[in-house]
């Protein structure tokens, strides 16, 4: 591996996404003649008047068949709702949880890996001495997060498509820049393939496709209709190219955004599975962020390298369901669905180094990642095929560590641990 000297520097991050809860204003992002702009979803039950609406207005994604976001001044907004055949709502806005505890850590550029196969990799192997990965082969891992930094050693090999949804034009293809750091980060734990000299980190599965879809700005924050469009397009381009994708979206929100939430309805539909982070607000009941409350998607829990009667434990910041489902081995809307290693993630950074970090964003990919490698050993399963063997292999490692983790399905890890073995 070609890289240069080791540099250090100390950084304090935060580990989840979060969408403001339903009435948040979204921020302003542009102007019009000195007056600030905000996103918008216009509805129209007249075709003929959206489509008139649509061009006047510049129409930023058209995520429904009466209704498309553009962005507006007040004044454009407060004129639309004086007409009674109008719909309009403010979309939301994304940005990072200022609330999730983070991890002091160190982010190493232009290195070799202190470890090749951190530790989640190893527990989510079932394999202490774990050295390498392998599978996942023809599976697309989606990653909608603050892009990726496609030419990481790492991640570079595995790069099928990079797009960005964030920009003035709606969708651009061939960029997806992460000067975060958190999506970056989540991709190696899904699918980094050690480079080319199998020198570097692993990932779950390494011979996945990423597409890489940028989907929150170098801030971290943006809009749900970005997301809900970019959820929409992973779906249509599995369908178009016939092959099997996992989404994985390491963000989350108190409130049940309906443009996210139709959208995880519709890639669900067409054979995609779901995959997000369950959120970073517990331990406290009912604190699982949506997407990953909703019904058509796997919430996934944070387990720490701690051993706790007998088991991993769940973190203290991983959410929670609901007592009152325990033991029901069914999927609610708000429950967990199953846990996999969150707390102090080792992996791929956007400097093309490493960095340690920690929250329920970094759990998913972990589970995403499993699903590529046992989707890729069974083509013939449907999503929900797959979806039930995941749950089966997270009831042969029953959780038991952690504020609420009992014996069989609990409101803490869910169905347990999945893994590979």
């Amino acid at each position: 591996m070609n890289k240069s000297k080791k540099i250090l520097m100390s950084v304090l991050l935060t580990a989840s996404l979060a969408i403001p809860t339903a009435g948040a204003s979204a921020a302003t992002q542009n102007t019009d003649n000195g007056a600030e702009k905000f996103r918008v979803y216009v509805e129209s039950n007249n075709l003929y008047q959206k489509d008139m609406l649509m061009k006047q207005y510049d129409a930023r994604w058209e995520l429904t068949e009466n209704g498309f976001s553009t962005d507006m001044t007040q004044q454009q907004f407060e004129a639309l709702q004086k007409n009674k055949n109008l719909k309009l709502t403010k979309v939301q806005e994304v940005k990072l949880d200022t609330d999730v505890r983070a991890t002091q850590s160190q982010v190493q550029a232009a290195e070799y890996p202190t470890h090749q196969t951190p530790w989640g990799i190893k527990a989510i192997y079932n394999n202490s001495s774990q050295t390498t990965t392998s599978g996942g082969a023809g599976i697309n891992i989606a990653v909608l997060d603050t892009g990726v930094y496609t030419a990481h050693y790492d991640l570079e090999n595995t790069v099928e498509q990079c797009k960005d949804f964030t920009q003035a034009t709606s969708l651009v293809n061939g960029a997806c820049n992460d000067a975060h750091g958190h999506g970056t980060h989540v991709a190696g734990s899904a699918l980094a393939d050690g480079g080319d000299d199998g020198a570097g980190i692993y990932g779950v599965a390494p011979q996945a496709d990423l597409w890489a879809y940028k989907v929150l700005g170098d801030n971290g924050s943006g809009y749900s209709d970005d997301i809900a469009a970019a959820i929409r397009h992973a779906a249509d381009q599995a369908t178009s190219t016939g092959t099997k994708t996992v989404i994985n979206m390491s963000l989350g929100s108190a409130g049940n955004d309906s443009l996210i939430s139709s959208a995880v309805t519709y890639a669900y539909n067409k054979g995609v599975l779901v995959v997000a982070a369950a959120g970073n607000e517990g331990p406290s009941q009912g604190s699982i962020g949506y997407p990953g409350a909703l019904v058509n998607a796997v919430a996934v829990a944070a387990l720490e390298n701690v051993q706790q009667n007998g088991t991993y434990r769940v973190a203290d910041f991983s959410s929670r369901g609901y007592a009152s489902t325990d033991g029901d081995y069914v999927i609610q809307q708000g429950d967990v669905e199953i846990s996999a290693p969150g707390a102090a993630i080792y992996s791929t950074w956007n400097n093309g180094g490493y960095n340690t970090i920690s929250g329920t964003s970094m759990a998913s990919p972990h589970a995403a990642g499993l699903a590529a490698k046992l989707w890729a050993s069974n083509p013939s399963w449907s999503n929900a095929s797959l979806r039930a063997n995941l749950q089966n292999r997270a009831k042969t490692y029953d959780i038991k560590g952690g504020y609420g983790a009992t014996t069989g399905d609990d409101y803490a890890s869910g169905f347990g641990f999945a893994r590979v073995k």
